[in-house]
């Protein structure tokens, strides 16, 4: 095996371990997922057994948007707890003893939060098929595009968590669970982004979601591909990804030269 590929995933297998030897860690992953998608399952039957077909159909859209912008927000978090996980065990000065690059941290920690977003998400989805007879397969093959675009999101919003926290430590670790819901209402997970006022719609047209949740209410609703907002998505993914990890790197650097690598986090 490469040796990068070997120290990445050496660091996997170490968060691995700790969710094999402890199922609450796996059960508080699809805890947060499945409350979310019970609570609007109960909304969204509301509003179809109350209105007609065409707020079955919004229904579907509710249910969608949840299920979606969950994976943006299992993403960034299991990328954020994954790195302060080794900040809380005193782990990451030990880390940069060893040969293991900053990049080879953060595909690890890539690697850890796709895999926390399935355990989350998968459940979730499967219970809406269950209970409220919602597939969201039905989007069809762009689904895979929608969800890599919102992962690549969260783990964009994440380095710049994590580049927060090695700038100011302990004081920014709440950024970890609280930072995409504050994006969530300029994402349009809910409601086009032409119901915002004017003069936010740019804001909320250059974060990769909004266009995510344009494409998946033009499939849901008009049963069309909008390869527009797709490449839209991605485009921004790669200028915010690109813009996150320049920034964490410089962090990671003035970190190091601080010694805040072996205190951060006291």
């Amino acid at each position: 095996m490469n040796p990068s590929l070997r120290r990445i995933w050496g660091l996997v297998y170490r968060h691995l371990a700790l969710y094999r030897r402890s199922p609450p860690r796996v059960i508080e992953l699809m805890y947060w997922p499945i409350l979310q998608m019970v609570v609007w399952g109960f909304i969204t039957a509301y509003l179809a057994g109350a209105q007609n077909n065409v707020a079955s159909v919004g229904a579907g859209i509710l249910l969608g948007g949840v299920l979606l912008w969950e994976a943006a927000l299992r993403s960034q978090m299991g990328f954020s707890i994954s790195f302060l996980e080794e900040i809380w065990s005193r782990n990451l000065g030990h880390i940069f003893v060893s040969p293991l690059r900053p990049r080879e941290l953060v595909a690890g920690l890539m690697v850890m939060s796709v895999l926390r977003a399935a355990i989350g998400v998968v459940p979730a989805m499967i219970l809406a098929w269950v209970l409220y007879s919602f597939n969201i397969l039905s989007v069809g093959p762009a689904l895979v595009g929608f969800f890599a675009a919102l992962i690549i999101m969260g783990w964009a919003v994440a380095l710049g968590v994590t580049s927060l926290i090695l700038r100011y430590g302990a004081g920014a670790e709440a950024l970890a669970w609280s930072v995409l819901f504050g994006i969530t209402p300029f994402a349009a997970v809910f409601y086009p982004v032409n119901v915002l006022p004017g003069w936010l719609q740019p804001f909320a047209l250059a974060l990769p979601a909004a266009h995510v949740f344009e494409g998946m209410r033009a499939a849901l609703l008009e049963g069309r591909f909008a390869a527009g907002h797709m490449a839209a998505a991605f485009a921004l993914d790669a200028v915010w990804l690109a813009g996150m990890s320049w920034v964490f790197m410089r962090q990671f650097q003035g970190a190091r030269v601080r010694g805040a690598l072996l205190n951060i986090g006291e």
